[in-house]
């Protein structure tokens, strides 16, 4: 039986204040990008179920928990998409990406062990979690932000499961701290190199074709400063101590050790971001 935490109906998109948001090109780029993301979730979930299928903890969590939320995501994400920007053509978008993004989704692109594939997962969920947050901050229409924060807060708690788990097969495979940071880093350097470039390119391609949306101002003529527009709004943002300490967590550092780590690195994340 699947569970989720909220559901559509809680949220009042009959009350959007659309004028906040249908010229932000920005802000619905990520949005778009995020809801293409989030609704194809379920093809990679099929990888990991597969991946731990004898072991009833972890698949039953993946099937029933994870899955079913990432995909309420999706659904919610759409749903906004679709009410504030009634004009733009999601399905045909969507398909371009999955199409794409599909290719991407198998078994081996999974960690050499079950223990490292679990640390990546601790980092695409310290991923989507600052990115959710950092849109939260950004965003100033109600319906928005309460959908953003809704989402963070799911996928903290992904992240607390995902770390569970890892320390699992830490034990069982005898992990060392030199795997877990091969694989801390691999999944690290691929966080913007894999969907969300694919999510972004599409949604910007499907923008640029959209032309004036709904009575909203035309978009810049230009993808890779659409891009840029959108990827800025991130990063200027992006709640980087988060980002630290929870990328950080997986090495199982002593407190002192890891308070030492965080300032110095989440400001060379900052500088890397801003510049």
């Amino acid at each position: 039986m699947s569970s989720t935490s909220w559901s559509l109906d809680d949220l009042a998109l009959s009350r959007i204040e659309i004028e906040r948001v249908r010229a932000h090109d920005a802000l619905f780029l990520n949005v778009c990008s995020a809801s293409f993301i989030e609704s194809g979730s379920d093809t990679y979930t099929r990888n990991l179920i597969e991946h731990f299928d004898d072991d009833p903890e972890v698949a039953a969590w993946l099937r029933d928990h994870w899955e079913p939320e990432e995909l309420q995501h999706g659904a919610a994400l759409k749903a906004y998409v679709q009410r504030v920007w009634p004009g733009f053509d999601w399905e045909s978008a969507y398909a371009g990406f999955f199409e794409e993004y599909a290719r991407l989704c198998t078994m081996d692109q999974l960690e050499p062990t079950r223990g490292q594939e679990m640390v990546a997962r601790c980092i695409v969920e310290m991923g989507t979690t600052t990115y959710y947050q950092a849109l939260h901050q950004a965003c100033d229409e109600p319906v928005l932000r309460d959908l953003f924060w809704r989402i963070r807060c799911d996928e903290v708690r992904h992240y607390k499961n995902f770390y569970s788990f890892f320390r699992k097969y830490r034990e069982i495979e005898g992990l060392h701290r030199g795997q877990v940071i091969a694989a801390l880093v691999r999944r690290a350097l691929e966080l913007r190199r894999e969907d969300a470039t694919i999510a972004l390119r599409h949604a910007v391609k499907a923008r640029l074709s959209s032309g004036a949306l709904d009575g909203g101002p035309a978009p810049i003529e230009n993808a890779e400063a659409l891009t840029a527009q959108a990827i800025k709004l991130v990063s200027a943002n992006l709640p980087m101590d988060l980002a630290v300490r929870m990328m950080l967590k997986p090495l199982m550092l002593r407190p002192g050790v890891q308070r030492v780590m965080e300032r110095p690195l989440a400001a060379l994340g900052r500088v890397v971001l801003l510049n």
